[in-house]
């Protein structure tokens, strides 16, 4: 008796992830239908909810749920770390957003791999896209901390973290420790506003200093890993000529 075997078709391979997928392209059209229907732009958003962020306990937990949701709806993290900043100030607005962050980090990572479970396997291929996975899984700490340090975009490096199946604890780590200037200085920024009444914000002076400075230090950090990265980009197509 012959056997035969068939071959599951995508459909049948990624169907479960349709209606995951379909839900989430709502999360994004909804937020997105509402904000422009209400003509508010991610600022404006921010400032809607800055008095829910100033109610004790409960403002902390909506702080951090709000950012760790973020990623699902494409909402930009930088202004929501500048409210953090404005609300909490510079040590625990560091602390919380630090906290919400790795969170949003988690969920973005997480996602990334339920989609692109068999999406994208290693066929011993030498293209670009391959060689960089194969190298983004075996070095995963040293490639997504440089990624956090040259300011690539935030959800971006954690979707496609998890879309590569890179292992979730050095992702995490190297995000963590990666993203710490960065969080400083914004932050920092953010503390630095005294007053906000939808004019010019009144800012202290000496906040707004030294969250300069930590962004200039980030600033000189990225560009010294970037430069790094082409060094091992330069030797990784040398090796292989």
């Amino acid at each position: 008796m012959d056997i035969i075997i068939k071959s599951k078709t995508f459909i049948q391979k990624h169907g479960s992830k349709f209606p995951a997928l379909l839900f989430w392209l709502g999360l994004i059209v909804a937020y997105n239908a509402y904000a422009n229907a209400q003509g508010l732009s991610p600022l404006e958003v921010i400032q809607q909810l800055l008095g829910f962020m100033q109610t004790g306990f409960w403002g902390v937990l909506i702080y951090i749920v709000l950012y760790a949701i973020r990623p699902l709806i494409l909402f930009p993290s930088t202004v929501l770390t500048l409210a953090g900043g404005f609300v909490f100030g510079p040590v625990l607005g560091v602390l919380y957003t630090i906290i919400a962050s790795n969170i949003s980090s988690t969920i973005a990572f997480y996602v990334g791999q339920f989609f692109g479970e068999g999406l994208f396997k290693d066929d011993g291929s030498d293209g670009l896209l391959q060689r960089y996975a194969r190298r983004m899984r075996e070095n995963s700490f040293e490639t997504v901390m440089t990624m956090r340090f040259i300011f690539l975009p935030y959800d971006a490096v954690s979707y496609l973290a998890g879309f590569l199946r890179i292992k979730y604890l050095p992702f995490i780590l190297a995000t963590a420790l990666g993203s710490i200037p960065g969080t400083i200085a914004f932050v920092g920024f953010g503390a630095s506003v005294e007053s906000f009444d939808g004019g010019l914000p009144s800012l202290n002076p000496v906040t707004l200093g030294v969250s300069l400075a930590i962004f200039i230090v980030s600033i000189a950090l990225s560009r010294l890993f970037k430069k790094k990265e082409g060094q091992t980009s330069e030797v990784l197509k040398t090796s292989e000529v």
